[in-house]
């Protein structure tokens, strides 16, 4: 049984990317350009379901609903899963980018489609190259692009959260937008980062209120980044994924 639920996960991951992989690079190809709404986030959109549906994840969605649907943000996001960026591309509105470490771009046909869906791309051996995608980032989120940012900058070995770094803190606090948290739950069970297979279930996403950076500076960020990190261990409630002593703190 595990072997035959690691070759679906293969086949299907390796089908639905490479599909919707050539209809973002066709696209790109023949002059197709980016517009909010239009090819570029609904290939994204239906990347996310489809892998979702194909490795039997249902999806339920907290919070949502309360975000004001006019603005851009920037999602702050715990990563415990690869399947967090299914279930996140599956629900969120409107243009979302994901800061993609830069390995992902040298993979073929998915880094294409990556750079022609205008994702930002962060060398994180390279720390100025990094600060340059932060500021590329802040214009996207400026021009109404929301930005989804896993803090840790890597997913968990063990399903619990890791630090954060300040990167992303530094990103919302120049594009002044709203930093929203949110906490996914049951990825881990899905598919934790040793496995290479899909439990099926059900994946929860729950979103905080928004935080307001207007007027914040750089000097701000390790305190905006504690205030994001306490909203989300509200949101994971009585989660395994959370310190003893942060549940303490709530």
């Amino acid at each position: 049984m595990t072997l035959l639920r690691s070759a679906w996960y293969f086949v299907s991951a390796l089908f639905v990317t490479a599909f919707w992989s050539v209809v973002c690079v066709l696209a790109s190809l023949v002059g197709v350009r980016y517009r909010k709404g239009g090819l570029y986030d609904q290939a994204a959109r239906s990347w996310g379901r489809w892998l979702s549906i194909a490795n039997g994840l249902t999806i339920r969605v907290e919070g949502l609903d309360h975000l004001p649907a006019d603005r851009p943000y920037v999602f702050i996001v715990n990563h415990f899963s690869f399947c967090d960026i299914w279930v996140l591309l599956a629900v969120l509105p409107d243009s979302v980018r994901f800061l993609a470490k830069k390995e992902l771009f040298a993979v073929p046909l998915f880094g294409h489609a990556l750079r022609a869906a205008r994702h930002i791309r962060i060398d994180r051996t390279n720390l100025q190259a990094a600060f340059g995608a932060y500021a590329e980032a802040g214009e996207s989120i400026r021009s109404g692009i929301s930005a989804i940012v896993f803090a840790e900058g890597t997913r968990s070995e063990d399903g619990r959260l890791r630090p954060f770094k300040k990167g992303p803190f530094v990103l919302a606090i120049a594009s002044k937008a709203e930093v929203v948290p949110i906490w996914i739950e049951g990825a881990y069970a899905a598919l934790p980062k040793a496995n290479f297979y899909v439990t099926p279930g059900t994946v929860t996403l729950r979103f905080g209120a928004p935080v307001p950076t207007a007027g914040l500076t750089y000097d701000d960020r390790d305190a905006l980044s504690e205030l994001v990190r306490a909203r989300m261990v509200a949101l994971a409630g009585d989660s395994p994924g959370v310190r003893v002593d942060e549940v303490a703190a709530r």
